[in-house]
């Protein structure tokens, strides 16, 4: 079944994530420095999946804590340099440092792992295995460029809220650092991936994102993670991180969408970011890339107390 005329703005599970950089030698984040990052940044609101929310809800900036609600990302292990295998490795501990192993699945995960470069160059999604005894989650890695990295653990506690939590990673290395430029057109792994509609800061902005290979529109996009789609947005400057769902009915088993798959974002405040969008065709997962500008709106930043479910 083609699911493609029944979306409405189901498209895309939708994660937003504003870029900047904040170095560490190791992967840890010094405590002095944990402090000031964490004050008054209470800032892991969830959007609802209705995308009904207010509009200062849905401006909250997310995603700048490595503690929230009682519970802590621990300081991170990871190799120290590009090219050097290993595995990248953390515990969600509680406020008694207990190490946390139950968690509610979203998304068809219980975590979720995004690791971005502070200029916007590299950038992963993966999902880590929890070692039910140690509490430990890990993952292959290896680093292919030095620089600073920006590490999000997207989950929910069994029986909590759902949070983001961050910490950052210093490789060691020369840094050379990547401008990014406007841009609304990715080729990737023989697809062309466009994205349009325009960005204004503090209003829900509706995005479009087409997919074509060998000049024809795609019409085969398989659900990925009870999605069509993940886009994950940096927006230069600092980091935060919120995660929205468009409106419409989840994918069932055997549907397919494409090739224009629609969604709402919106960016906090005027500026640019650069938009990562995860797709599935053929069971195989592909990432575009795109950079834009929001224009100027009418609302700021405001941080949050409250969480709403979602991944």
């Amino acid at each position: 079944m083609n699911a493609g005329t029944r979306l409405g703005l189901y498209g895309l599970g939708v994660v937003v994530a504003f870029g900047g950089a904040f170095g560490i030698a190791g992967a840890t984040v010094p405590d002095s420095a944990a402090a000031a990052w964490t004050e008054g940044s209470e800032l892991n609101e969830h959007v609802p999946e209705n995308m009904e929310s207010t509009s200062a809800a849905m401006n909250t900036v997310n995603g700048l804590a490595l503690g929230a609600d009682g519970f802590v990302l621990s300081p991170i292990g990871a190799p120290a340099v590009p090219g050097q295998p290993g595995k990248m490795s953390f515990q969600i501990q509680d406020a008694a440092g207990t190490a946390v192993t139950r968690y509610t699945t979203a998304h068809e995960k219980d975590l979720h792992l995004i690791v971005a470069r502070s200029d916007g160059s590299e950038f992963r999604h993966v999902h880590p295995t929890l070692d039910q005894t140690t509490g430990t989650w890990s993952t292959p890695w290896e680093w292919t460029h030095a620089g600073n990295y920006r590490v999000f653990a997207d989950f929910t506690p069994a029986g909590a809220e759902a949070l983001t939590l961050t910490r950052t990673v210093e490789v060691a290395g020369d840094v050379a650092p990547v401008a990014q430029e406007p841009s609304r057109v990715d080729q990737v792994d023989g697809f062309s991936v466009s994205v349009d509609g325009e960005l204004v800061a503090g209003t829900p902005s509706g995005l479009t994102i087409s997919v074509a290979r060998d000049g024809e529109p795609v019409t085969t996009v398989e659900p990925y993670l009870g999605a069509f789609g993940h886009l994950v947005a940096l927006r230069e400057g600092d980091l935060a991180y919120v995660h929205a769902h468009a409106e419409g009915q989840e994918p069932r088993a055997g549907d397919t969408a494409g090739p224009n798959i629609g969604f709402t974002a919106q960016a906090p405040t005027a500026g640019r970011y650069l938009l990562y969008l995860d797709f599935q065709v053929d069971g195989q997962v592909h990432t575009a890339q795109f950079v834009l500008d929001a224009a100027h709106g009418d609302i700021t930043d405001s941080p949050s107390e409250s969480h709403t479910e979602g991944h």
